[in-house]
């Protein structure tokens, strides 16, 4: 067991080499991994089960305690990142799966990567676990709407659908998780340890099975794809931190909120659309999962070093108080 915790941290220190390295792997050799894309639903599920057995009471009662900078976080996932998808796929000439596929990730809920990478960059880590925990809660409602206001104008949505879809994907696996958790208490801890290395596992694969399914409309259209997705991230990054300057937090708070909202759950992105659209509108949550994977560890460390350059100030200022 102490080996496979081992493995697990390792896997998951190096995430965003894995998900770059199997993401080539497909595009380059896409029959090797196109028999996964049935497999698509079920893998998103586990790493919702996953998170289910990692929720505390304590990332809950974090939501009671800073209720303010918590609606910040959720409010901004929610209201910016759909607006700033429907407004590039508008200015950028795409296919409507394409924009579907962009605004689809917009709407979803931030990912379970967003806590690592706040972690790593010295920012409030309980703020960004909680953000994160009550927006995939909130997901079957909101996501479906939004993707329906935003999304109807190119394709047809049934809100209802991806209602009954995210619930089985999202809620009902996190609400098992939650109730194993409850019931077995102690026992999952060894577990527990393991998850990384199941998660990181699950999003390779989904992120594989996209990218080979889609790779000869990848070839033509990838440029473009991957401006909006670039655009979409850093501008999500840029719109969190100065929403937690305008409400005046501290820096913590905003290093939290600003990689929140910039990193959505790409695997649910690529979940919905495989579903209820088509494997083309997949492909920007592919590579969003390949994007966030290679700037979330840059911005985190930007932010790690704007802290670090901070830290030596205070300790001089206190020793010479």
């Amino acid at each position: 067991m102490r080996a496979l915790a081992k493995a697990s941290q390792f896997v998951s220190s190096t995430f965003a080499l894995w998900v770059v390295l199997f993401a080539a792997l497909s595009f380059f050799l896409p029959s090797g991994f196109t028999w996964i894309a049935p497999y698509i639903v079920p893998l998103l599920g586990i790493i919702m089960f996953g998170m289910g057995l990692t929720l505390s009471k304590k990332d809950f009662q974090e939501v009671f305690k800073r209720p303010k900078d918590v609606a910040i976080g959720v409010g901004a996932q929610f209201v910016l990142m759909p607006i700033l998808a429907f407004l590039l796929v508008n200015i950028l000439p795409v296919s409507p799966e394409i924009a579907v596929g962009v605004i689809l990730v917009g709407c979803c809920p931030g990912g379970t990567s967003s806590n690592v990478m706040t972690y790593l960059s010295k920012g409030d880590t309980a703020l960004s676990v909680a953000v994160t925990s009550v927006s995939t809660l909130l997901a079957p409602f909101l996501t479906p709407f939004l993707i329906w206001v935003f999304a109807s104008q190119w394709l047809s949505v049934s809100a209802s659908d991806l209602f009954i879809s995210i619930v089985k994907v999202v809620l009902v696996p996190i609400l098992l998780g939650l109730v194993v958790k409850a019931v077995l208490k102690e026992k999952v801890e060894a577990g527990v340890k393991a998850l990384p290395l199941v998660s990181v596992v699950s999003i390779v694969a989904i992120v594989g099975a996209v990218v080979s399914v889609n790779q000869a409309q990848i070839a033509q259209t990838g440029a473009v794809i991957f401006a909006i997705v670039f655009l979409h991230n850093i501008l999500g990054y840029a719109a969190g931190y100065g929403l937690g300057k305008l409400f005046r937090m501290k820096a913590p708070q905003k290093r939290a909120i600003a990689i929140e909202v910039g990193m959505q759950n790409s695997g649910l992105g690529a979940s919905l659309a495989a579903v209820h659209f088509s494997p083309l509108a997949a492909v920007p949550s592919a590579i969003f999962s390949v994007w966030h994977n290679i700037s979330g560890p840059i911005i985190a460390t930007i932010f790690r070093k704007q802290q670090e350059k901070k830290e030596p100030k205070a300790e001089n200022f206190h020793k010479s108080a």
